[in-house]
């Protein structure tokens, strides 16, 4: 019995010359709207990517640590970006088990369902596909998230990646596992003054899930709270979203409202993250 691992990620350009038809990737060939398109050039130039993306690198070095340490072959599937998805499966193929398991820990239908689907459409029945749903209460997880927050005095803001309200219409889990995820890590961390929003909300036209954190941050400086940890338990890595919503929106934000405004260093591929999912694998195989 052989079994490979293919670990899925959102995806990202590999230098600014590729965000044109990154954007494009993920409109999935609807119209992109050119003020948008410049507005993320925009933001991945003032964070200095130009020839190399970091974010690629903090990937690799993730996969390349979970399959030291899991012992079996993992490859990367990019959803919107290459490697692809499809060709993670096609490399992965020749096992006779593939767990698939996203850097993402909570479920949605508007997100990791559509990664399962390329994954199951691109093995095409030809291994058995043990595909990791959540691993948003993970306990050694936890402990990681936990660890970067305990003994802080500053009130902890927990943050995600926001979704479109309507999701909630649909019974999707993603808003209250979240919660979930920040329970059992203030509990864990023994902290008691924490609140959640999100972050991330796409110019769509409909509703999306909040409060968004800007938003959040001014009704904390208003309640007379001044020292302020994120903690965004949606997120694995430092990617756009981190580094551009909370290292540059959030941070200026702080700094026009007198407060002190700090986050979290992300999992990205830290030994005790890894070994985190590499539990992960193992109790999937049941190994």
């Amino acid at each position: 019995m052989s079994d490979a691992v293919v670990l899925m990620a959102y995806g990202s350009p590999e230098r600014l010359a590729d965000v044109p038809a990154y954007y494009s990737d993920i409109r999935g060939g609807r119209p992109v709207a050119p003020e948008h398109l410049e507005d993320l050039i925009e933001r991945y130039r003032r964070l200095g990517v130009e020839d190399t993306n970091p974010l690629n690198e903090i990937t690799e070095a993730t996969r390349a640590a979970l399959e030291r340490e899991v012992g079996l072959p993992v490859y990367t599937g990019m959803k919107h970006w290459s490697p692809r998805i499809a060709d993670a499966a096609e490399a992965a193929a020749g096992a006779d088990r593939v767990v698939g398991l996203v850097l993402a820990p909570h479920y949605s239908a508007l997100s990791i369902k559509g990664y399962r689907d390329q994954l199951e459409q691109a093995l095409a029945g030809r291994a058995e596909l043990r595909f990791v749903e959540s691993w948003h209460d993970d306990p050694a997880f936890v402990a990681v998230l936990a660890d970067k927050i305990r003994g802080t005095d500053a009130h902890v803001v927990f943050s995600a990646h926001s979704l479109p309200a309507r999701i909630l219409e649909l019974g999707d889990p993603y808003k209250d596992q979240l919660l979930e995820t920040a329970r059992l890590v203030a509990e864990r961390a023994g902290v008691n003054e924490w609140s959640f929003s999100f972050q991330s909300e796409s110019p769509t036209g409909e509703p999306w899930l909040g409060p968004d954190i800007l938003d959040h941050l001014r009704d904390l400086h208003g309640r007379g709270v001044r020292t302020v940890l994120v903690c965004p338990v949606g997120f694995v890595s430092d990617h756009l979203e981190i580094r551009w919503d909370i290292d540059v929106e959030a941070v200026e934000l702080a700094q026009e409202l007198g407060l002190e405004l700090s986050r979290i260093g992300m999992p990205n591929d830290e030994p005790a993250f890894v070994a985190a999912l590499a539990g992960i694998v193992r109790r999937t195989l049941s190994l």
